[in-house]
């Protein structure tokens, strides 16, 4: 009986924990996309017309290095603001290209639209259901390989049919990724730290925004 007493106990323990990891992730994020949302207009506003490849790949995983490593602290949280408004400057260069075409506006609103939506529909299903989505682990891990070898091949042969490849292979990629991290912070013994998971939800989105926005200019032949 004592057993049982202490094992619902746990059991209680463990789902509130879950809850608190999952407000303060949701709150989080949605700051963090609020401030990419506003350094991005920024970028644009400012005429900000390309970002240096080499900047951007310092700039991307220098900070997503420095919210690791400081994921335990306060300055997990500066440094999260830091790499997510970073992150939406970088978008200000892509925005201003796709605002120059006649339907651009219309492409980027369906782009954010659809990315909510998704991330909606995805998160509904992983804390609704509570299924265990951490099968997926592996598929992410091969998936960010194929990925990779794929944008280095995109660099040296600008084959349209390739772009949509890789742009549909980030959808899918970032969609698993929204799943198995929410399924995560649900199950016990997954996600706890709130920062961690913040990030990789913002990545998702951003990797899902940019991927949709790219499909659509192909599909639309621009």
């Amino acid at each position: 009986m004592a057993y049982q007493d202490t094992h619902v106990t746990q059991r209680q323990e463990s789902a509130v924990s879950a809850n608190k990891v999952l407000r303060n992730t949701y709150a989080l994020l949605a700051m963090t996309l609020l401030f990419s949302a506003l350094t991005a207009g920024a970028a644009v506003a400012m005429g900000v017309q390309q970002m240096n490849i080499l900047v951007f790949f310092i700039g991307a995983y220098g900070l997503m290095f420095l919210v690791h490593k400081t994921a335990n602290s306060a300055m997990g949280l500066l440094a999260t603001f830091a790499f997510t408004g970073f992150m939406g400057f970088t978008l200000g260069p892509i925005l201003s290209a796709y605002l120059t075409l006649p339907n651009g506006g219309s492409l980027i609103m369906t782009a954010l639209a659809m990315t909510g939506a998704t991330f909606i529909g995805l998160s509904a299903v992983a804390l609704i259901t509570k299924k265990d989505f951490g099968f997926l682990a592996n598929f992410l891990t091969a998936g960010a390989i194929v990925l990779i070898l794929a944008m280095v091949a995109g660099i040296f042969f600008q084959i349209p049919a390739l772009s949509l490849a890789v742009s549909a292979g980030f959808v899918l990629f970032s969609s698993a990724a929204i799943l198995f991290q929410t399924s995560e912070i649900v199950h016990r013994g997954g996600e706890t730290n709130y920062i961690l998971a913040t990030i990789t939800l913002y990545v998702s989105i951003y990797n899902l925004f940019i991927s949709l926005l790219s499909i659509l200019g192909i599909m639309s032949n621009d």
